[in-house]
């Protein structure tokens, strides 16, 4: 007699991911990052979604970049647990999180997620605002909901922001697909994540690459990216910047941002500005002890 087996739904595919990472993932700031997540439900929006919590004290929010996942901050997360609870989701569409056939992907979505989760912390942890950063795109995702939002985000700090200037640029039909099976190809995923770091000779080895591409085994990776690539994504975040007190970090050797963007950017940034030298696309993982310390730094006295 032969025996049906279950079929995993997304979600169960997505959770499993996740508990195969913090049992087997070659770094083990990933693996001890991953088991620190727990699957909020959220007002508005079915099933379950993946935020790491870690640390104690007042609540900071973590944003991370485009195709990515709360794993980017394994190196950060560290150094601030003991003074903060850190709170990093998946953002929406992104990471590990599950992707719903019928949902819509791009800003909207995105921040509409992030709103019921500051919901779902206000419960929790009361209403106090909330510390705030955001890297790469998460940087632009993090200046919209400072705005949006101005009673729940106290203050901010912006690692290598992408978005904040120029104009969105949709990708038409045909092209969307391609560029997301660009973006899955191996070698691509590896360039990508060289280029991400100032010394990738000395940086970059399997566990980077792992960490890298892992999330592209969750169940509509490539569709939630085509949808996202349709509407544009994330550009023009930086007008009006939020009122907010805000401060930015900013790699001299940042290889991802063509450098246009990045002048552009400075220049509406302007002396909040802090550039590091020996430092890629990526400070919160190139010198996480450097933005652990602005960030301590600028804390009210």
């Amino acid at each position: 007699m032969i025996t049906a087996t279950a079929v995993e739904t997304p979600l169960e595919q997505c959770r499993h991911l996740v508990e195969r990472a913090a049992l087997s993932l070659i770094d083990p700031q990933g693996r001890a990052l991953a088991r620190a997540v727990q699957w909020w439900q959220l007002d508005g929006l079915e099933g379950a979604w993946p935020v790491a919590v870690i640390g104690q004290g007042p609540p900071l929010l973590l944003l991370h970049g485009f195709d990515s996942s709360f794993l980017e901050f394994r190196r950060l997360a560290p150094l601030l647990a003991e003074q903060h609870q850190l709170i990093i989701p998946d953002l929406f569409g992104f990471g590990f999180c599950p992707r719903p056939a019928e949902a819509r992907y791009g800003p909207e979505a995105v921040l509409s997620h992030l709103r019921a989760l500051l919901t779902a912390l206000g419960d929790r942890v009361g209403e106090a605002p909330v510390g705030l950063i955001g890297a790469s795109m998460g940087g632009s995702v993090a200046v919209e909901l400072a705005r949006q939002r101005p009673e729940h985000i106290a203050r901010l700090l912006l690692l290598a922001p992408a978005g904040l200037t120029g104009r969105p640029m949709p990708l038409p039909p045909v092209l969307d697909g391609l560029g997301v099976r660009f973006l899955g190809l191996p070698g691509v995923r590896r360039g990508l994540c060289r280029s991400a770091f100032a010394d990738p000779d000395r940086a970059v080895g399997e566990a980077e690459l792992e960490i890298a591409s892992l999330h592209l085994a969750t169940p509509g990776w490539g569709e939630a990216l085509r949808r996202f690539a349709r509407t544009g994504g994330f550009a023009g975040c930086g007008h009006p910047l939020p009122s907010q007190p805000l401060q930015v970090l900013w790699g001299a050797d940042d290889r991802i941002l063509r450098q246009p963007q990045k002048r552009a950017a400075l220049a509406l940034l302007g002396e909040r500005v802090r550039e590091l030298e020996a430092c890629g696309h990526l400070p919160h993982i190139d010198q996480p002890e450097t933005v652990a310390a602005t960030w301590r730094e600028g804390q009210p006295r």
